[in-house]
């Protein structure tokens, strides 16, 4: 066999390694694919290296880009039969932190995960850590060349997304093309946020989804697991405010470690001063009430020194159970500012308010010092925060502390304002746009169940709000975003068909958080595709 020649470029996707005569080594495969550019318009194509000369023997095709999801975003092609798992055939890492990751590919493909080795053998996939200073933790190189694989990044977290590139690669008997893949996200957020809330879902179908979520390279699961209807995880410091149908703190643990070993973040939440009615329950001394006695749903009355108590003892319980270093604080939809007149009908905030920041303090600034008082008992436990966008309100005279990330979802709230207004101020962003991103159970309200058509052909992470990209010069501040399945109308149903209708959706959502310019395949070509990856 003659392996010769190379081409560098970015190229579109496509698998398969034809074999060929060398005297036809004049076609196109010498000729490099286009790679639509962020503005859709084609990359140059590459140059060709030199064509192996006429043998008798025959010669390899030059490779194509491996066929994923999401799509790598660099491919070198080459000349070579590429590799393939084989029974008994190695995987060896460089370095002992990789060995997690050496155990599970080995396991997935059939192989014998054999350590730290030095020595070089046939068939071989190889794990290393580079020394890339400054370079993505998430970006990673997968060389494939003379029958073994060798798949290194600067950080754990880059080496295992080149191993979910290799597990795709030969999926089903596949073969991992020939050449160098170079590829990183171009977001660091990419997430799927669960409501366990309104909807009790299993330990088993959450680890499953983990699973899924990791192979796609995705590396948040949100976890909502208290709001009106239920409060769905084991407490020790309140057990009263616990849901009959709840998952237990050991199952959460072992929910956290799978997501860790695949390089997943449990972002937990705990929404608050609203959406707090399972806690209210144990509590209705808490509940607020306007003053004709009406409680308003869901909401604490923080004028109330213990509505402050109780949560921060919730949030000090949690930071154990969730280590990972994000957290949402909600803020989101707190009925007493969803009125026209707070002041009037909540006049016992309105008194807090001025006890607190003067004659004039207002409802509002009670509000956001709220969320800096829960932002203070988390940010003790080294976490980054965010909040719901509504959860930020213009005009007051008390500021949303300037670390707390806006988690953006919607513009029909009550004073809801732009994107522009938080980035220009100079906040960090997550995407959650209700346009694209929201899938509400049983389609309450204008909610529609989203399509993976809509999301690959119409969003990127600059679609914030609506259906309109904020200007590119904010985009280094969206720092990504998150497909969300809320459970409004819970029984609308079952956990199975959620896992069906959001399939799609979240492999478009993450094509467009790890590489957000236009896809080479069409929908009907990358729904194939995802058909083949099951």
């Amino acid at each position: 066999m003659i392996v010769a020649g190379a081409f560098a470029g970015t190229v579109a996707l496509g698998v398969g390694l034809g074999f060929w005569a060398s005297a036809d080594d004049s076609g196109p495969a010498g000729s490099a694919s286009r790679q639509p550019s962020a503005d859709g318009s084609a990359d140059s194509p590459g140059t060709s290296g030199e064509s192996p000369k006429p043998s008798p023997t025959r010669s390899y095709a030059l490779s194509k880009a491996p066929a994923t999801i999401p799509a790598v975003r660099s491919h070198t092609a080459a000349r070579g039969p590429g590799w393939r798992p084989a029974r008994g055939a190695r995987v060896v890492v460089s370095d002992a932190d990789l060995a997690d990751e050496g155990r599970l590919i080995a396991g997935e493909l059939g192989m014998t995960y054999a350590g730290e080795k030095d020595d070089v053998r046939a068939g071989d996939v190889r794990l290393a850590l580079g020394d890339d200073e400054g370079a993505d933790p998430e970006s990673y190189t997968m060389t494939v060349r003379g029958g073994r694989v060798v798949i290194s990044g600067p950080a754990d977290a880059g080496v295992f997304y080149g191993t979910r590139t290799l597990k795709q690669e030969v999926h089903d008997g596949g073969t991992a093309p020939e050449g160098v893949v170079k590829d990183e996200p171009a977001k660091p957020v990419r997430g799927f946020n669960l409501d366990i809330a309104r909807k009790y879902f299993t330990a088993d179908w959450i680890e499953d989804r983990v699973r899924e979520l990791g192979d796609l390279k995705f590396n948040e699961l949100g976890l909502h697991f208290s709001d009106d209807q239920s409060f769905r995880i084991e407490s020790d410091s309140h057990p009263e405010i616990v849901s009959k149908q709840h998952l237990t703190k050991a199952e959460v643990k072992k929910i956290v470690d799978l997501a860790t070993s695949r390089h997943i973040t449990v972002v937990p939440e705990i929404d608050s001063p609203g959406h707090l009615g399972a806690v209210i329950a144990a509590h209705p001394d808490l509940q607020l009430r306007n003053t004709q006695g009406v409680a308003a749903r869901g909401a604490v009355d923080i004028s109330k020194p213990a509505a402050a108590d109780l949560v921060d003892d919730l949030l000090n319980e949690y930071a154990d159970l969730f280590p990972g270093g994000q957290w949402n604080l909600g803020g989101d939809e707190y009925q007493a500012l969803m009125v026209s007149g707070p002041s009037a009908s909540y006049p016992q905030l309105a008194a807090a308010a001025r006890s607190a920041y003067g004659s004039g303090g207002t409802v509002s600034d009670l509000t956001t010092g709220w969320l800096n008082d829960r932002a203070d008992t988390v940010r003790a436990h080294d976490r980054t925060m965010r909040a719901w966008n509504d959860g930020f309100y213009a005009g007051t005279s008390v500021q949303p502390d300037k670390d707390l990330q806006v988690a953006y979802w919607t513009g029909k709230e009550i004073g809801a304002r732009q994107p522009v207004a938080y980035l220009s101020a100079g906040r960090k962003l997550v995407n959650y746009n209700d346009e694209f991103l929201y899938y509400v159970l049983g389609q309450p309200n204008t909610f529609v169940y989203p399509t993976g058509e809509r999301i690959y052909e119409q969003w990127t992470p600059r679609v914030v709000r609506g259906t309109q990209a904020v200007p590119a010069k904010y985009d280094a501040q969206i720092l990504g975003g998150s497909f969300a399945v809320w459970c409004d109308l819970a029984g609308s149903q079952t956990q199975d068909q959620v896992a069906d209708g959001i399939r799609m959706p979240l492999r478009a959502t993450v094509q467009k958080l790890w590489d957000p310019r236009r896809p080479a395949l069409t929908w009907p070509q990358f729904r194939a595709l995802a058909d083949r990856l099951r």
